[in-house]
C-alpha cells in the first residue's frame, strides 16, 4: 500500500502582520498582539510572518514526524483568536512549571496557551517562557 501524505495547509506567506492586527477589532487585544510581537521578534530573534491567515509565527525549525518525514514550523506564534489569545509554546510546558506557575490567568493545551487579555498574565514571566521555548527548539533542532 502506497500512503499519500497531506501537505500542511498552515504555510507561511507574504500577507501584512501589520494589516491583520489592525484588524482585529477590540483595541486592547490588538494593543496585547502588537506587544506580543516585539517580545516574540526578540526572542526568536526573526521577524513576524503570517503562517496560514490567522497565525502571527516567528523564526522557523525543522521537525520530524514518527513516520520520517519533515516539516518546517514557526518557533513562537500566536493568534487572535474569536474567544481567547492563542500563544504558541511549542517546547510544551512539562519543563518550565517553575514559570507556568506564576504566569497568571490562563488555561493550556499541550503547546497553546490560552488568555483572555495580554494584561492577565504576567508579562516579563510570559517573556522569560517564550525565550526558554524558542531557546529549546533552536537546540534541539539544529
Amino acid at each position: 500500500m502506497r500512503w499519500v501524505v497531506a501537505e500542511l495547509k498552515t504555510k507561511v506567506n507574504d500577507r501584512s502582520v501589520t494589516k491583520f492586527l489592525q484588524s482585529v477589532p477590540e483595541e486592547q487585544r490588538r494593543k496585547g498582539c502588537f506587544a506580543l510581537v516585539a517580545m516574540m521578534e526578540k526572542a526568536a530573534g526573526a521577524p513576524a510572518r503570517m503562517w496560514g491567515t490567522s497565525i502571527v509565527g516567528f523564526g522557523t525549525y525543522r521537525y520530524r514526524y514518527a513516520s520520517g518525514r519533515q516539516a518546517e514550523w514557526f518557533l513562537t506564534g500566536f493568534s487572535p483568536r474569536k474567544k481567547d489569545l492563542t500563544l504558541y509554546i511549542l517546547s510544551g510546558f512539562d519543563a518550565y512549571e517553575d514559570l507556568v506557575s506564576r504566569l497568571g490567568k490562563h488555561s493550556r493545551g499541550k503547546a497553546c496557551l490560552y488568555v483572555k487579555r495580554l494584561e492577565d498574565l504576567h508579562l516579563p514571566t510570559l517573556k522569560k517562557l517564550i525565550q526558554r521555548s524558542v531557546q529549546h527548539l533552536s537546540e534541539t533542532n539544529r
